[in-house]
């Protein structure tokens, strides 16, 4: 029961991170500041931790989401972290390096999260056009 209350926290946080994207800002900035940039820098962040969480939950609760060079994921508690940050971070930014591999569940994780990694651009991008457009009204 535990576990998944933790994944619906996690996905939750996650949701409510990306809802932020389309959430009107009042401002009186005329151009893209370094606030901007950051704001962009905690969503992904957000996102890539977020996803990195789910597959570790997975690797704990015994259900195998990634592969390490061909075998299941091994070791103790904070190398399972470091790997499943590793590869939510490859794939939400690159096609990875092929030494982790999703299998099962893992794979429909990895395609959401894969989307959402090259969708956030756009997404911010529209939106930066928008808050300029109206600002310039």
């Amino acid at each position: 029961m535990d576990f998944y209350i933790l994944v619906g926290a996690v996905i939750f946080c996650m949701v409510m991170s990306v809802r932020a994207i389309f959430t009107p800002i009042e401002s009186d900035i005329h151009k893209i500041s370094i606030s901007h940039f950051l704001w962009l820098v905690y969503l992904y962040g957000t996102i890539c931790i977020g996803f990195a969480m789910l597959y570790l939950l997975f690797e704990l609760k015994d259900m195998s989401v990634i592969l390490d060079h061909g075998i299941q994921m091994s070791g103790n508690f904070f190398l399972k972290l470091e790997t499943s940050f590793y590869f939510s971070a490859m794939t939400m930014f690159s096609v990875g390096y092929g030494e982790l591999i999703p299998i099962g569940f893992g794979r429909i994780i990895a395609t959401i999260q894969a989307f959402v990694g090259y969708t956030l651009p756009a997404a911010f991008v529209v939106r930066t056009v928008i808050d300029l457009e109206q600002s310039n009204k």
